[in-house]
């Protein structure tokens, strides 16, 4: 029996597993980086172990120090999680060598499948080798590893060599491992992938379909369990072939086999040999614990003879620390505020007043709601949303909310190409145009001497908000009735919140302050001076760094006084695990570069200075 679970991970996913080993009477271990120190995952195990360092290559990629953390500890097992070393074959050996119980599958199985190339070969597949214009358009793709990282659709053979070499760069970073390939790229297909569980006995569950389409930068948004639309011939072929896939490598534990499906045929994309990030839908319909049968399957205990039955339908969506609006923008800062209804379940690595950092993935938490049909989960995940609490760093809860509710998602016929077809009118500003005044009036009456309304006129107040982007003006006067502004009836209103009534219908606004960060309800202000302060402009063409991170390299041969063009890519940075491109913001002359490669820079900070030609 397994007393004491080290969990090579961080964030969400470990939590994830430390509640479930508690339920089970298992004592929880937890690794950390230093940026990790007082995270939540740290916070919650019964024992955590520094892994000196920030970046995943010296912290959660270094086996070495896992296995010996594992060891130190007392650990008797060790579970990977999702991303970092969980597809890694040596990592899992190492393990074993140690005398300790993987919750895995077999590191023959990893080596098998964990590559996709390796995993294309045993399919009876191949890459592509010399690409040419009649192949286009192509997906470069790490060979390990998952999440998007490592991957670019290439429409242009010039544009080859430098998604080559992007890709690899991302995919070192990311998992330790540069190796990409390149395959075709079908365009407008659906992801769908299905669920396996083995044991040691010889049993292999198929535990149904989940449909994975909505993507960005090819890492899932939202997910569902059983993917809709399918026949159930199709449905049967998905099923068969992943557990084909599972007994050819003599599988154990979890795994899914991933498939594009276009025109009513499967096209084998991969076999991710771990735990996925969506797990929870599948866990919602078919009302089992995944992690709980990986941990029993490690301890050599054999699974049912058939797999129970599905119940229901389960949505998921991601919420990640980011601006879709700004090309997916990671966003750091401290999580003010997270709460959903009890009726959804979330699956979060933060707690109220915990800092999101640049080190690693930008996702906050994951929704899930469960209902008897797809149109009634769909409708709770979204009330849901819409319900829920965020104050912190911008997040896509909107993008969310409009992504649910699109026409294209409710009736089932969204595939891989949805954001790329949507993504502007999905992220048009929806801020609530009441929130200004309700910030004002909250404002004027918590800090007022008198403690509430003046006996007397006064003149009209002024007060300037930044909101979404936006500036709004708010106008209003003391009265001998109390506050008035044109066209609204203040009802109430006091430090903490407001009640207005427009058109006979009132609305209460929630006014909540952490410092200088203000939120009415959901939306979040930002209070300006009367004057803008003219120390604080920059000149036309400055390009600022977006977010926090780090330069890993600057366009070949660039240097000041260089021409480049509108869109030229000119630097990249990395942040959150991902690189993020900076390009030209018009055609001109380069008359600052201000970076140089492995520098550290802070949002908002002066990368360059492109002046108009």
């Amino acid at each position: 029996m397994i007393t004491s679970v080290l969990v090579a991970n961080r964030g969400e996913i470990a939590c994830r597993i430390f509640r479930t080993c508690g339920e089970l009477g298992i004592r929880t271990v937890a690794v950390h980086s230093d940026p990790d120190a007082n995270a939540l995952h740290t916070r919650v195990a019964d024992t955590a172990v520094r892994l000196p360092g920030a970046s995943p290559a010296d912290t959660y990629l270094r086996a070495d120090l896992i296995v010996k953390a594992a060891v130190a500890s007392g650990a008797d097992a060790v579970h990977p999680g999702y991303g970092f070393l969980s597809e890694n074959a040596d990592f899992a050996r190492a393990v074993l060598d140690a005398g300790l119980i993987w919750i895995g599958p077999p590191p023959s199985a990893i080596e098998a499948m964990a590559s996709k190339t390796r995993a294309k070969q045993l399919m009876g597949l191949a890459p592509l080798g010399e690409v040419s214009e009649a192949d286009l358009p192509v997906l470069v793709k790490a060979a390990a590893g998952g999440g998007g990282r490592g991957m670019r659709i290439v429409r242009r053979l010039e544009d080859l060599d430098p998604a080559l070499e992007s890709a690899r760069a991302e995919a070192t970073s990311a998992f330790g491992d540069g190796e990409v390939f390149v395959e075709p790229y079908v365009e407008d297909g659906r992801h769908v992938e299905v669920q396996v569980l083995a044991d040691t006995h010889g049993t292999v569950w198929a535990l149904g379909t989940r449909d994975c389409s909505l993507q960005r930068r090819h890492q899932k948004v939202i997910e569902e369990a059983p993917a809709p639309g399918l026949s159930p011939e199709l449905a049967e072929e998905l099923s068969t072939l992943a557990v084909r896939a599972a007994r050819a490598v003599d599988y154990v534990g979890a795994g899914t086999v991933e498939f594009l499906v276009a025109d009513d045929k499967a096209h084998f994309l991969e076999m991710n040999t771990r735990l996925q990030v969506e797990h929870p839908v599948t866990e919602a319909v078919f009302g089992v614990d995944l992690v709980a049968e990986q941990i029993r399957i490690a301890e050599g205990r054999p699974l049912r003879e058939s797999p129970p039955h599905a119940r229901g339908h389960a949505v998921e969506a991601r919420l990640y620390a980011e601006d879709p609006a700004t090309d997916w923008t990671p966003q750091t800062g401290t999580l003010h505020r997270l709460s959903v209804p009890p009726s959804v379940r979330l699956d979060t690595g933060y707690e109220n007043g915990d800092d999101i950092g640049v080190h690693y993935d930008p996702m906050l938490a994951k929704v899930v709601a469960h209902a008897p049909t797809r149109a009634e989960a769909i409708r709770k995940l979204a009330g849901a949303l819409e319900r829920a609490t965020i104050h912190g760093p911008t997040t896509n809860r909107d993008l969310l909310l409009n992504s649910l509710r699109h026409k294209e998602f409710t009736t089932a016929r969204m595939d891989t190409g949805f954001y790329d077809r949507h993504l502007s009118e999905l992220t048009k500003p929806a801020s609530d145009l009441l929130a200004p005044l309700a910030a004002a009036l909250s404002d004027t009456v918590g800090r007022s001497r008198f403690g509430g309304w003046r006996n007397l006129h006064s003149a009209p107040q002024l007060k300037r908000y930044e909101m979404a982007g936006e500036e709004h003006e708010v106008r209003y006067r003391y009265t001998r009735e109390g506050l008035e502004t044109d066209g609204v009836r203040v009802i109430h209103a006091d430090a903490g919140g407001v009640v207005l009534e427009v058109d006979g219908v009132r609305r209460k606004f929630e006014v909540s302050r952490y410092g200088d960060h203000l939120y009415v309800n959901n939306s979040a202000l930002k209070a300006l001076p009367r004057f803008p302060d003219p120390t604080t402009q920059h000149a036309p063409g400055s390009l600022l760094a977006p977010m926090p991170g780090t330069v890993v390299r600057i366009a070949e041969g660039l240097a000041e006084g260089a021409a480049v063009a509108a869109g030229e890519p000119l630097l990249w940075l990395e942040a959150m695990k991902m690189e993020h491109r900076i390009t030209a913001p018009q055609t001109g002359t380069l008359t600052e570069l201000n970076v140089l490669p492995g520098q550290q820079v802070t949002v908002g900070s002066l990368l360059a200075v492109v002046r108009s030609s």
